[in-house]
Formats: structure tokens, sequence, C-alpha cells
């Protein structure tokens, strides 16, 4: 039996449909987690939470241990609509030798990170086909596996806590094939993510490079073009009461609260879905690193001047494909 294909409008509003879900889902689906999971107990359903709550003490080292992946899910028909909505491609630059571990920097953060949860934590834009042998793995605040079965639902997609122990169960295994996304920059850059920026919060971040020194582990520099276009951001220079706002909320929860917006739902002027706007997200060449188990400050540097050398060279090399202006250029802050 053959089935007559989706009309354009209907792909579309499905596609919509898709990344409404996702962009109003996160929250709202960690807040009906934790209602459900205390809500549950106070019913003839409390066994439930009840035996939920022993496997998750059993199971609560597993976010920092891998994860555990679901493929089914990863390769969901919904991330297809959600990459074609903006659509999201993944461009890559060189071969990744399956019997190495890599850790890649993602940049820039955006305001949400579409690129980064499309391509690494999905198969909607073909990361295995792109790089065969090779299994994702995408850091995410250890707050969110917090949550009751919002962490498990993380885990399905190949998202780990963002911590070294668990970077380290990553980069370390022996059999290689991994890869560590890193979105270096993280809550804070997002406050400086709008349309046109180019600045990276990437000039005193170091840590990421001593933990390639210290495995051994190839870095990986990646620049998502148009991830900063998707959404309008509320003014906020530094020195602005909103800004100063922003960076105690940081301090205190570990997320940042930009205020956004874009489009709506039934219309262009205003609303929080993001805007229709293609997604590159180019993944660079491999940067070897000498493994020394205590680097000194002066070998991270060198290395982190490295990283940023190749990260500027990627953005350089590319940036005429995707209608960045020739005099703009990477400004790391």
């Amino acid at each position: 039996v053959q089935f007559a294909p989706l009309s354009v409008p209907l792909q579309r509003r499905l596609q919509t449909a898709s990344v409404v879900q996702w962009v109003f889902s996160f929250l709202s689906l960690a807040q009906c987690c934790t209602i459900a999971y205390i809500a549950l107990f106070f019913t003839r359903f409390w066994l439930v939470s009840a035996l939920y709550t022993v496997w998750w003490i059993i199971d609560r080292e597993k976010p920092s241990k891998g994860g555990r992946r679901i493929h089914a899910l990863r390769n969901s028909v919904i991330w297809r609509y959600m990459r074609d909505y903006f659509p999201i491609t993944l461009v890559k630059t060189a071969d990744l030798d399956p019997r190495q571990n890599y850790l890649m920097g993602f940049h820039p953060h955006g305001i949400l990170a579409a690129g980064a949860f499309v391509n690494f934590c999905t198969e909607a834009s073909g990361f295995s086909t792109l790089f065969p042998g090779i299994t994702p793995h995408l850091m995410m605040l250890s707050l969110w596996f917090r949550i009751p079965f919002l962490r498990d639902c993380l885990m399905s997609g190949g998202l780990v806590s963002s911590d070294k122990e668990s970077a380290s169960y990553v980069l370390q295994k022996p059999e290689g094939g991994n890869v560590l996304a890193i979105v270096v920059g993280g809550a804070q850059e997002a406050l400086d993510a709008r349309p046109g920026s180019c600045t990276l919060l990437l000039k005193n971040r170091k840590g990421f490079v001593r933990l390639a020194i210290e495995h051994g582990t190839p870095l990986v520099p990646i620049f998502s073009f148009g991830e900063n276009d998707l959404f309008e951001q509320v003014r906020n220079p530094k020195g602005s009461w909103l800004r100063w706002l922003q960076h105690r909320l940081q301090q205190i929860m570990g997320i940042s609260l930009p205020l956004f917006h874009a489009r709506g739902i039934f219309q262009y002027s205003f609303g929080l879905v993001p805007y229709r706007r293609p997604i590159f997200t180019v993944v660079g060449k491999p940067i070897p690193v000498q493994r020394k188990h205590r680097p000194s400050e002066e070998e991270v540097d060198r290395v982190h001047q490295k990283y940023l050398n190749e990260l500027c060279k990627l953005f350089e090399e590319h940036k005429a494909k995707y209608n960045i202006p020739e005099d703009r250029h990477l400004e790391f802050i």
C-alpha cells in the first residue's frame, strides 16, 4: 500500500508544530515530571513513584556513565520535521577515525542550542552516516538530570551530565569511537546571542582544553552558522540592570534567562517560536593533542591558542558560503 505524500502546507504545519513543541515543552516537561512524581504519592498509584524512587537511587550515576540512548527515539520522525523547519544541515570537513575518541567544542551557544541538539541528540541530520562508527554524546547541565522521569528522556537522546567525571568516562573508553560535544560558551554566552553576533565566550574557557590534554583526545572545533539568528533578544548591555540580574540568577540557578522573542505560530510579528532561518553546523578538522596527566598552564595556553586559531580559520573559510559579511570576524571575550 502506498500513501500519498504530505502536502507542502501540511508539512510546514507539522514542522512548525514540532518546533513549538520543542520550544515550549522542555521547561513545562520538567515541571510536569516533578509535579507528577510528587502527586502520584497521594493517589492509588503511589507505588509507581515509590518504585521509580528505588530505580532512581540505583541508576543515579548513569548520567555520568555515558547515559542510556534509545535509538528509536533518536530516529523519531518529529526530529526530521524540526530539522526541515529551519532547516539544519550538518557539514563535514574531515573524516573521524572510529578508533579514537574526540572532544568537540560547539560554538556559538545561541539561545537554545538548536543545532547542537538536532545534530548530536537525534539522527535527523545524518550524524551516523557522515561519521560512521562514531557515537555522539552532548553535555548538559547536571541540574536537569535531577528531575524524575525527565532524566531518562534526556539520556535517551545521548545527553550526559556536564561534570568532569562524566567527560572522563566517555573520553577514556579504550575502544574509541566516541565523541563528547561541549557547548563551551554555556549559559552565559546565551546572553550575547542575537542576529549577526559573532561574539564567543571562549577567551578564558580552558577547562575543556585541559581535559583533552589529560586524555590525549583530539580537539574538534565546530561553528554553527545561523545559530544566533533564530531569536531577537532584549537589549542587555554589560553594566545594565538586566544583565546584572541575569548574571545573579545564573550564579544562583546555574542557568541563564535571556529575554528573547521571535515569531508566533500563526503570525510573524511576535512570539516565542524561532525564526525559520537556516543553520549550517560545520565540523572542523581534528587538532592532535599530546597526552599529559598534569599539564602546565603554559601547555594549556598553547593548545588553547591553537584551538582559537583553528576555529577562526574554520569560520573564515566558510563564512562566505553562509552569507556572513567579509568584514565580520570572530570576537573572543
